[in-house]
């Protein structure tokens, strides 16, 4: 319970940060280092969100462990092998698509890799 209070108040402070740091972007002032650090802000608390998952995983007994372990593998290659092919369909020129895409594909991956070890490991 402590680990999704900890997500939560992660999370908030992701969506926080973001949407400050996106409304003082949207000004366009400032001089360009500034305006990166600025960019990047949302990145504390995302590190924030990382360690606490980390965490989470490493208080798991070793089956859950295993299986996590196993999602994050299918998700890492899964992830590599589709936006490497759709790096050769754009240069057949299919659209470019923003990095931000790739997060969601990969964790829409280790989902269903959770889903499927869930299964498996029954």
């Amino acid at each position: 319970m402590r680990k999704l209070l900890l997500l939560m108040i992660g999370l908030v402070a992701y969506a926080a940060t973001l949407l400050v740091s996106q409304r003082l972007l949207a000004g366009g002032t400032g001089i360009q280092p500034v305006r990166v650090l600025v960019a990047l802000t949302p990145m504390i608390p995302a590190l924030f969100i990382c360690a606490v998952v980390i965490r989470a995983i490493r208080d798991l007994d070793e089956m859950q462990r295993k299986l996590q372990f196993e999602a994050l593998a299918l998700s890492f290659m899964g992830t590599a092998l589709i936006t490497f092919a759709y790096g050769f369909l754009e240069g057949m020129g299919f659209p470019k698509i923003s990095m931000f895409a790739v997060w969601p594909l990969m964790a829409a991956i280790w989902f269903i890799g959770v889903m499927v070890g869930r299964l498996r490991f029954r």
